[in-house]
């Protein structure tokens, strides 16, 4: 009875093994058969939609913001202390050189003159009087002397104070348009006090920083468009004057001022302004779509079509426009780059070029 039972186990043990073995075998062949349609399916062109690099003007831009500010600006004053006499002007108006703005007090010093122009022409009697007596030997040549530096001195004093007597009278010291009214008549004016400003808007001028990057293409004689929230779509176009002789330490940008028209008064002084300046532009550059970009890390890669095959092409790139980018090294005018399909692609791959397909009206790009 042991024996027959020993005999069953080894026979359990055979049939496991044999269904073991051709359970592996199966699987085995399974294996092979999916390897092998892998292997058949990697030689199919993968379907890609290319584009063409091609030249275009591309123009280096630099965006910057700064302030308006007048052509000429002032804020008049007086030069003495005095009450004022009379207001010649209106506000907002506009005004020439040397016109009258205010006139001040200024009777103590004309009738200080008055006394000073006559003491003044009785010097000059007594000096010609002398001179008269001096031909006959009548008077000394010491006290002609005396009263010809008498006279000279008389002189001095009347022109001092025809002088002063000017400080008394504000002009306005170049032609522009005047601001608020800020005294009256009758009003106590010292040095201190502002009686109105006085600018000159004919055209404005704008102070932008830019990186000390673009120092190399900063000159005189830039293009500048600049744009306020103040005239939602209008453009306002300029030109650069003037480059500062230094760069900031702290920020490491320079200085531009920037000359804008403006014939119509539409920008005052104190506005703030965006603006892009035109550095640089080259007729000839080399521009690919922006999908056709992969960017790792600092580095950016196209696939490039070279023989039927994708190809990983390492890029130089330049500007950034609206859907492009622009090549400085990698690519050359009609090469062919990958723009959709780009996640089948690999290095080496065997490609079939597609049509792009058309956008539904009113899509975007």
């Amino acid at each position: 009875m042991r024996i027959i039972t020993q005999l069953a186990i080894v026979a359990a043990l055979a049939a496991a093994g044999a269904g073991g073995w051709y359970w592996y075998s199966q699987q085995e062949a399974g294996t092979a058969l999916k390897g092998a349609g892998a292997t058949k399916g990697a030689g199919r062109p993968v379907a890609v939609v290319v584009a063409a690099a091609r030249k275009e003007v591309v123009t280096t831009t630099v965006e910057a913001v700064g302030s308006i500010q007048a052509n000429e600006s002032v804020t008049v004053t007086s030069k003495v202390s005095a009450l004022i006499a009379k207001i010649r002007f209106d506000e907002g108006s506009m005004v020439k050189t040397g016109d009258i703005l205010v006139e001040l007090d200024a009777s103590e010093l004309r009738a200080t003159l008055s006394e000073k122009r006559a003491q003044a022409e009785q010097s000059k009697r007594l000096y010609e009087r002398s001179l008269a007596l001096y031909q006959n030997r009548n008077v000394s040549e010491a006290r002609l002397e005396e009263l010809k530096a008498a006279l000279e001195s008389s002189d001095a004093r009347v022109r001092a104070d025809e002088a002063r007597l000017e400080d008394y009278i504000i002009r306005a010291p170049f032609a522009g348009r005047l601001g608020l009214r800020r005294v009256s008549v009758g009003a106590l004016v010292n040095p201190a006090a502002t009686i109105t400003t006085l600018d000159d808007t004919s055209k404005v001028k704008i102070d932008f920083r830019v990186p000390e990057s673009v120092l190399p293409l900063a000159k005189p004689g830039l293009t500048i468009e600049a744009a306020s929230a103040s005239y939602n779509d209008r453009k306002f176009a300029g030109v650069v004057r003037t480059v500062d002789t230094r760069v900031d330490q702290a920020t490491r940008s320079i200085e531009l001022r920037t000359e804008f028209p403006n014939g119509d008064g539409a920008l005052r002084p104190g506005m703030f302004m965006t603006a892009k300046l035109s550095v640089s532009s080259r007729p000839n550059a080399i521009v690919i779509p922006e999908e056709a970009i992969i960017s790792q890390g600092a580095d950016h890669f196209a696939f490039a079509i070279r023989d039927g095959k994708a190809v990983r092409t390492k890029l130089t790139v330049g500007e950034r426009l609206v859907g492009a980018v622009e090549v400085t090294g990698g690519l050359k005018e009609g090469d062919l780059v990958v723009v959709q399909g780009l996640q089948k692609v690999r290095d080496g791959v065997t490609v079939q070029l597609q049509r792009p397909e058309p956008r539904a009206a009113g899509t975007s790009s």
